[in-house]
């Protein structure tokens, strides 16, 4: 995601960017569905070594959340997902739609209820194996029981039906602003991160968490869908409505989850190596943001040449016709504001490498807990700033020397790169400051030992998630030395410490 930034020269871009106790209706209108069991509150474990019985170990509840210090509740304890299908039936602008999803999963422990993380909308049936299942609200988690417990191993199938709320949305005050579904005048897109996924779908909402994804939307004549992944096929229905399914291909982060409506035309080129290139663009914009747009296989090469081969099957970009605050890496379809891509070159060139390098760090290496994001928006503005740089935009070193100066202020104000807080999650840290670590590294162990490390990176967590711990000691293996006495202080310290060969760069001093 490309947030705000302030140049060397001062000039501001912008953004590149309980409810409780709710019954289940049938949809018949027959059946009241309640929950029989109490809610497993927030931070409520299953028990550990749950006694067995001559039928296997004794069903407990599966946890609401996976831990994750900075958002508990993210995510679900007690089985995996093996695959999502999601059906919408899409109607018009701002007005809500039936919509179904099925939740392909494997138990992981023996339960007699799990969560599903799903905000908002209107729920009306869920079903596990078929049988009806009661389901209770509690804030953002959906609990289910089944109507018989799941042994541990066994594969089993959610259904949920919904009506869809496309104008449900929250708000952050940094860099995401606001997220969830983003109206446009013919349609949406969607801005699902950091947790927004659970206002579009019942899912296990969380960025190390992840499954393929089948889309199934259904669209008024002369209107498109386009989500993440392949085309599979279109069907046209009697009344001139059409289905489009999407395969994601490859497992998706629900927070990388891209679903847009609106009356788009599809633009088809080639990236290196015949890979598939699919921009979607809104009728009214295709020529006007063709110039920037073109200059993808280029993008392409560039980062190839430093990161390697491309992770993922196809790529394009998703033109967003509203006033959306921030570009987006969703999975294979990176969004980006109209207005970024019909202004400066530089700039829209920034964001277009800013969100495209997400697809190997941040998208392909997923992060492990959202403490680790500095390792996702960092790189991705690490390599947008050195492809400007090389490119007619501000010099690398100039833009990491000012950073440098503000580096302690915001260890004051957000917290080191690797030590966010919630609302400090997309502040400036996360950029400028966490770049500037990678930037520090380079200059510790050489231009050609930082290219290995970051090559063998996404190289070695590939489609897996990774964290902090695991860069220091990646990184330390590739150089051939112990980087964790150079990188700790700089991800964790309450001070920047001294940048290799500058030591003329002075930190400013900290103002309350």
């Amino acid at each position: 995601m490309k947030a705000p930034v302030t140049d060397p020269s001062g000039h501001h871009r912008r953004a590149g960017r309980t409810l409780a106790g709710v019954v289940v209706l049938a949809l018949a209108g027959a059946a009241v569905i309640t929950v029989s069991a109490p809610f497993a509150g927030p931070g409520r474990r299953p028990a550990p070594g749950a006694p067995a019985t001559a039928t296997g170990p004794v069903p407990s509840p599966g946890a609401p959340g996976i831990g994750d210090p900075l958002m508990p509740l993210a995510g679900n304890g007690g089985y995996t997902v093996r695959r999502y299908t999601l059906d919408f039936d899409w109607r018009a602008p701002r007005t809500p739609f039936e919509a179904g999803a099925t939740v392909s999963a494997t138990a992981t422990q023996a339960l007699s209820r799990f969560d599903l993380d799903f905000a908002g909308n209107t729920l009306h049936r869920v079903t596990v194996d078929g049988a009806p299942a009661a389901a209770e609200r509690h804030g953002d988690e959906l609990v289910v029981t089944p109507a018989k417990p799941i042994p541990r191993g066994r594969a089993f199938t959610v259904r949920v039906a919904y009506t869809a709320d496309p104008t449900q949305a929250r708000h952050r005050d940094d860099a995401i602003q606001d997220y969830g579904w983003v109206p446009t005048s013919d349609g949406t897109v969607v801005c699902a991160q950091p947790d927004g996924a659970r206002m579009i779908f019942p899912a296990n909402d969380h960025p190390s968490l992840r499954a393929p994804i089948t889309f199934r939307v259904t669209t008024p004549p002369g209107v498109s869908a386009v989500a993440n992944g392949r085309l599979v096929g279109t069907e046209r229905h009697p009344d001139g409505r059409t289905r489009w399914t999407y395969d994601s291909e490859q497992p998706i982060a629900a927070q990388l989850v891209q679903l847009a409506i609106g009356k788009f035309t599809f633009v088809d080129s080639e990236g290196p190596h015949g890979l598939p290139v699919r921009d979607v663009v809104p009728d009214g914009l295709v020529a006007d943001t063709e110039e920037y747009r073109s200059l993808t296989p280029d993008h392409l090469a560039w980062l190839e040449q430093r990161l390697g081969p491309y992770p993922f099957r196809r790529y394009g970009v998703l033109v967003g016709d509203t006033d959306l605050p921030v570009a987006l890496e969703t999975q294979s379809l990176a969004v980006v504001p109209r207005d970024d891509l019909l202004g400066d070159r530089v700039d829209a060139e920034r964001d277009l490498v800013h969100e495209l390098t997400h697809h190997w760090t941040g998208d392909s290496v997923a992060i492990r807990r959202w403490s680790d994001l500095w390792l996702s928006e960092g790189h991705a503005r690490y390599y947008e700033r050195l492809y400007s740089d090389e490119h007619g935009g501000a010099a690398l070193e100039s833009v990491m020397r000012a950073a440098y100066e503000q580096h302690d202020q915001w260890r004051h104000d957000e917290g080191a790169p690797a030590e966010p807080t919630d609302a400090t999650l997309f502040k400036v840290m996360r950029y400028d400051g966490s770049a500037l670590v990678l930037f520090a590294l380079r200059e510790k162990v050489g231009e050609e030992t930082f290219g290995r490390i970051e090559r063998a990176w996404v190289t070695a967590y590939r489609g897996r998630a990774a964290g902090t711990r695991d860069f220091i000691a990646l990184a330390s293996r590739v150089a051939g030395e112990d980087l964790g006495p150079f990188l700790r202080p700089w991800l964790y310290g309450a001070h920047t410490p001294p940048m290799p060969g500058h030591p003329d760069w002075q930190v400013d001093p900290v103002e309350d």
